[in-house]
């Protein structure tokens, strides 16, 4: 009789293909596990040329020698069948990794240590971001805020760092107000956007040594791996060097340049750029576009420049009305843009396409030496952003 329900067992039979598949997954996963221990075992090689450098006092970023091995693993790369974009982006991640863990400990040594650091407008983002590693590198940190100013003399009392933190337009009045305080080898320095007139002020108030500092950076960074820190020398350099070393061991880029120099370039690289995005961000909520729905419609490149338009208003209004509105200088070429933008329309306006091309091309060759540069730099933040989001 034949029992309903019951299912005849088949023979045990091995499937060759998943045998074949679970081995390669074992082999793949014993290479990643080589590829952790070596990654510790490069660790490990770190940690002892980080405590060489600490003992010699030597640099943490060295960029000829980083450049040096991408080109030489590209160059290896290509020789066994890799794609070298992918093997440049893991070293350089790698390289990335080891110059944060090598800054963050150097960070915790002075270069002036147990040295007195008076913050002026210290309360503020960009104090408390300084006030961190300042104290962290094993300095005694004061702050002097507007309402500090009745205890000046006591605050400034034995400090070898007096560092303006305050708006731009407060600089010049808090230099005055503050020297008469300060030790005579006291160094004076500050942080604004703008270098000419505060260093003038700084100079003029105080007889002692001066630099001027401008990060270019915010209080959210959470490493200064790379970052850039303008410096303009005032009086007795090698009495701030120290200030600089300080920053160059917390892993920032420090460059020198010209008071004037460098406002010149501000006035393009921060007034213009953060005024254009202003206008577009206000052409925008103007006609209410629904940015949810645009970005649908986006391709990266454009999200990637609508994102900085949507950073811009996800920080303080008062930060960028002081920086576009910090000369009348700025006004004047904030005008001179407006002027440029009635001419390209009135041009398209004309509906002349080979003129317009023919502009394209004279703006193009003027650019040609910057533009295979920022094709490659801004095809590997679209690729990046591709890859988070």
């Amino acid at each position: 009789m034949k029992e309903v329900g019951m299912k005849k067992e088949r023979p045990d039979r091995s499937d060759p293909a998943a045998d074949e598949l679970e081995a390669l997954r074992q082999a793949i996963d014993a290479i990643d596990h080589d590829m952790v221990a070596l990654l510790k075992a490069r660790q490990e090689q770190v940690e002892r040329v980080l405590a060489l450098k600490r003992a010699h006092g030597l640099s943490v970023y060295h960029p000829a020698r980083e450049e040096n091995l991408i080109s030489e693993k590209r160059r290896m790369a290509r020789a066994v069948g890799l794609d070298p974009d992918f093997l440049e982006d893991l070293f350089r991640r790698i390289l990335r990794q080891s110059r944060v863990e090598q800054t963050a400990q150097l960070a915790r040594r002075g270069t002036k240590p147990g040295a007195r650091i008076l913050l002026v407008g210290g309360a503020g983002a960009m104090g408390r971001y300084l006030q961190r590693w300042f104290r962290e590198a094993g300095y005694e940190v004061r702050l002097l805020d507007r309402d500090d100013w009745d205890e000046v003399a006591d605050l400034c009392d034995g400090i070898a760092l007096a560092l303006l933190s305050v708006p731009i337009d407060r600089t010049a009045a808090a230099a005055r107000r503050l020297a008469p305080h300060l030790p005579p080898d006291c160094l004076l320095s500050d942080i604004t956007s703008l270098k000419a007139a505060p260093l003038a002020a700084m100079l003029a108030a105080h007889p002692g040594p001066v630099v001027g500092l401008h990060p270019l950076f915010g209080p959210a960074t959470t490493s200064m791996d790379k970052q850039v820190v303008i410096t303009t020398p005032g009086r007795r350099p090698a009495q701030c060097q120290w200030l600089l070393d300080q920053f160059a061991d917390w892993g920032a880029i420090v460059i020198q340049a010209d008071p004037g120099e460098h406002d010149e370039a501000m006035d393009v690289i921060q007034a213009l750029r953060h005024f254009a995005a202003f206008t577009f961000g206000k052409f925008l909520f103007e006609r209410r576009v629904a940015l949810d729905r645009a970005l649908d419609f986006s391709s990266p490149i454009y999200r990637l420049e609508l994102g900085m338009v949507g950073r811009l208003f996800a920080q303080d209004p008062g930060l960028y009305s002081e920086i576009i509105l910090a000369t009348p200088g700025r006004l004047h070429l904030l005008r001179d843009y407006l002027a440029s933008l009635q001419d390209s329309l009135a041009l398209l306006e004309t509906g002349d396409k080979a003129a317009f091309e023919a502009l394209f091309r004279d703006i193009a060759a003027w650019f040609d030496p910057f533009s295979g540069q920022a094709l490659r730099e801004t095809t590997y933040l679209i690729d990046k952003l591709i890859e988070r989001f």
